[in-house]
């Protein structure tokens, strides 16, 4: 059994950053791969961006690739969301997500079947 508590969302302007964490329970963490997800208002979830158990192997979508990094310390069993250059788009409830079958890349291919889910953290960036 794993637990995902994310942390660190907020309000901020246009341009700016944040820093989103994903904290783990259990002691299986490196087995999974892990991936961030976002729903917007009126939208499915999405794909943002996953990272692979060694963290050697990273995954993002188009519209964050350049902006977002993922990262993770098996260490603290963490997982984080460097976001850069937000925009207002990038409003949403973001959700860690892990996955112990499925390599990174299948995770971001469907989001369906994730083993576990976050509560999310919310995003509002304004213009």
């Amino acid at each position: 059994q794993v637990q995902l508590v994310e942390s660190g969302g907020g309000l901020v302007q246009a341009g700016g950053s944040l820093r989103l964490s994903c904290a783990a329970s259990g002691r299986t963490f490196s087995n999974y791969a892990m991936g961030w997800f976002r729903q917007a208002p009126g939208k499915e979830r999405e794909f943002v961006a996953t990272i692979s158990r060694t963290g050697l192997t990273t995954y993002y979508a188009d519209s964050v690739k350049g902006r977002f990094t993922i990262s993770r310390d098996n260490g603290k069993i963490m997982v984080y969301l460097q976001m850069n250059s937000l925009k207002p788009e990038d409003t949403a409830v973001y959700y860690c997500a892990a996955d112990r079958l499925r390599t990174a890349q299948a995770m971001g291919v469907s989001k369906n079947g994730m083993d576990y889910w976050g509560k999310g953290t919310l995003v509002t960036v304004s213009s």
